[in-house]
């Protein structure tokens, strides 16, 4: 299994990048936001990276961070959801963004991927709702992995530092906070995406309030 590469940009396709792993090149099919972020061509990159293996067909797929691989493998593993899908429906809302939509049950917002239809969509939240939570737990552990550089005996210009996407660490010791105040996985999550949506820059004390108002029992 490869599950990161390390090396130089050699080519950028309109949805994948030739890496040059000394000597060696990987093509890696990316969403748009992961295209867009990374660097010209000369300049290292790095990438954590999921391996598709078929009777017919071995591809490599793509991703900033972790978070945004562990949806990948989600999304996957629904039925009618395949790679591309997968890489739409990520492109469009990001991992943050695909986290927060399942957690409410938003199936429009995974809807406006390019290629998902309303049942699809529909069948994505209620198959993971249930796994946001743990997948929303690790945003703001990790960081991503595009300043990593291996040695290359080729000159190259310096890499370019490229900022991780945004990621609100508040996020994962608010979902902790609940459930040990006795709060389900999915409601914590649900109550943390929405007071989130309304507010993304809330800490970690402000956004545990804003999630217990929301979860307080109405009456």
């Amino acid at each position: 299994m490869i599950g990161k590469l390390s090396g130089i940009v050699d080519y950028k396709g309109l949805d994948h990048v030739m890496i040059d792993v000394r000597g060696v090149g990987y093509i890696v099919y990316c969403s748009d936001r992961v295209m867009a972020a990374i660097p010209p061509v000369g300049e290292a990159v790095a990438l954590y990276t999921d391996l598709l293996v078929r009777e017919d067909l071995m591809q490599l797929f793509g991703f900033s961070t972790l978070v945004e691989k562990e949806w990948h493998r989600l999304l996957t593993g629904v039925q009618g959801i395949g790679p591309k899908a997968s890489l739409a429906i990520l492109g469009t809302l990001g991992p943050e963004g695909v986290s927060r939509a399942i957690a409410l049950g938003d199936a429009a917002a995974v809807a406006r991927a390019k290629g998902v239809g309303p049942k699809t969509a529909q069948r994505v939240v209620l198959e993971l709702k249930n796994k946001a939570p743990s997948v929303m737990a690790m945003s703001g552990q990790e960081a991503a992995v595009s300043d990593d550089v291996i040695d290359t005996e080729t000159p190259v210009k310096k890499p370019r530092k490229t900022a991780p996407p945004k990621q609100n660490t508040a996020q994962p010791e608010a979902l902790s906070a609940l459930q040990n105040l006795g709060y389900g996985p999915s409601d914590a999550a649900s109550a943390v995406a929405t007071a989130l949506e309304s507010e993304p820059d809330l800490d970690t004390g402000a956004l545990i309030k804003a999630a217990l108002k929301l979860l307080a029992p109405k009456g």
